[in-house]
């Protein structure tokens, strides 16, 4: 299932932009290191910024790359379906504020945290990536995207 295929790539190391993209990679135009690359700098909410959460901002990448002839009013009915279900699930978009919710400081330095099991344990992304893909997969199989 590519949820639990994107939570085992932020639980590797993966931004959740990265896992989130990657968990499509093998239905997506592009190679694995190209989304990898592209999607990398878009985790803790863009650079860490704590802006839009990098998991929906993963899918809405995967969006462009699985709808590239939609007019973009098209796709921007997409993205915002696919917005509108994350928020409902988890109550927001933004990543400083999912992380608040968690009881998480969502301070914005660039400086990156070391991946450790405690640093897993105390955040809510694996469970926002599993989410985000889940919820991507769904909508992509209504669109006829996905079998």
């Amino acid at each position: 299932m590519r949820a639990e295929r994107a939570r085992e790539g932020f639980l590797s190391g993966e931004t959740c932009a990265q896992a989130v993209l990657s968990a499509f990679a093998d239905a997506l135009p592009c190679d694995a290191k190209t989304l990898k690359d592209i999607s990398r700098p878009f985790g803790g909410g863009m650079g860490r910024l704590r802006l839009t959460c990098g998991a929906l901002s993963g899918g809405v990448m995967a969006l462009g790359l699985f709808f590239p002839d939609l007019p973009k009013s098209g796709l921007y009915a997409l993205v915002q379906e696919y917005a509108r279900r994350f928020r409902e699930r988890f109550g927001s978009c933004v990543c400083g504020e999912l992380l608040v919710k968690a009881g998480v400081q969502a301070g914005s330095s660039p400086q990156a945290e070391e991946r450790t099991p405690a640093y897993y344990r105390k955040r809510p992304c694996p469970e926002l990536v599993y989410g985000a893909a889940e919820i991507l997969e769904q909508l992509l199989k209504e669109q006829g995207k996905l079998d």
